[in-house]
């Protein structure tokens, strides 16, 4: 209404002006009908745009950052699609209920950051395959200091002199952590005693006891920096593997102990950090779509959501008014589904 608000006032300013005031009522009338036409357009927008988010199918990659958990993050993402589809509307409510299906394959701890892999309707169906897969970490551990957790986020239990140890005395140490081997997983973890986290367990002060060593692989470890009592890691693994556990280890075998500070995940699969992880700045229907494009190409053929079968007896639902949410439940939790 700006421009017609204009045209009207514009002649009245300059004398020397024709008289156009049928012209500005014309204009001005347009003007209302396009702002009704687009008006009445706007529900169909966003239908279309629901439409287009409910067919999306296949896995892709987000940037998780330091904080939240792998599953808020999910959350997250979920929310912000939801909203640019305007979903719920009261228009949505009154139709069939519709499923969206987002899940990620492979848990980032809260404290890391990188690669999350995102699978989105039968792209779900696709994240087993995530976890046996090879993963890639830059890991930053400090020496000298132990912790509940492993890593920064955690109760110091023990401390000890490093101020001994060199460059070389830790690249002489990791060929032992190389292929496979054997791994005591973390006590603060996604593994579960009787349906519960062990981490959520030695969060309410009860009694967990470690698990037993399981056979992991590491395809390549190698020393990037070493600045004591600070050391960086590059790390390529299987599914399975905790870095955590590798710092720690690392640490009570160059006789001192240590844990982590920092760790990114810049690999998963074929999606890799700076190419294939989409920012939360572009986490929308079209910039999933795209990337939806691109990354199906990354994957083996046998992979593709296409050739999967549907397997709906291990699914959890749950009815959430406008749309259902799936569960899928693991042992080690590494597959979410919401």
């Amino acid at each position: 209404m700006a421009a017609a608000e204009a045209e009207v006032v514009s002649p009245l300013i300059v004398d020397t002006a024709p008289d156009t005031s049928g012209t500005a009522e014309a204009s001005v009338a347009a003007s209302v009908a396009e702002a009704a036409r687009t008006e009445s357009q706007a529900p169909a927008s966003k239908a279309a745009l629901a439409a287009k988010l409910m067919s999306l199918s296949g896995v892709f990659a987000v940037h998780k950052p330091k904080g939240p958990t792998s599953a808020e993050l999910l959350n997250r993402l979920k929310e912000k699609l939801l909203a640019e589809a305007g979903m719920p509307s009261p228009e949505w409510n009154k139709r069939q209920k519709q499923t969206l299906k987002v899940g990620h394959g492979g848990t980032l701890d809260s404290a890391a950051q990188g690669v999350l892999v995102v699978g989105i309707g039968r792209g779900t169906k696709m994240l087993t395959s995530m976890l046996s897969g090879s993963k890639r970490y830059i890991a930053i551990g400090e020496l000298g200091k132990a912790t509940d957790t492993l890593d920064s986020t955690g109760k110091v239990t023990e401390e000890k002199p490093y101020d001994k140890i060199t460059r070389e005395d830790i690249e002489g140490i990791l060929q032992k952590f190389t292929g496979n081997i054997m791994q005591v997983p973390p006590l603060y973890s996604a593994l579960k005693k009787d349906g519960q986290r062990l981490s959520t367990l030695m969060k309410k002060g009860k009694v967990v006891e470690a698990r037993p060593a399981r056979p992991v692989t590491v395809h390549s470890i190698s020393l990037l920096k070493f600045q004591p009592p600070f050391f960086t890691l590059d790390v390529e693994c299987g599914g399975g593997f905790y870095i955590r556990s590798l710092v720690s280890d690392i640490g009570k075998e160059l006789s001192s102990c240590a844990s982590v500070l920092e760790l990114t995940r810049t690999k998963q699969g074929p999606f890799t950090l700076a190419q294939h992880a989409l920012p939360e700045d572009r986490w929308t229907i079209d910039d999933i779509e795209q990337s939806l494009e691109r990354c199906t190409s990354l994957l083996p053929e046998e992979l593709t959501f296409k050739k999967l079968k549907s397997d709906k007896s291990s699914d959890q639902v749950i009815s959430c008014g406008y749309i259902t949410l799936r569960e899928t439940k693991r042992e080690d939790d590494a597959v979410k589904t919401l």
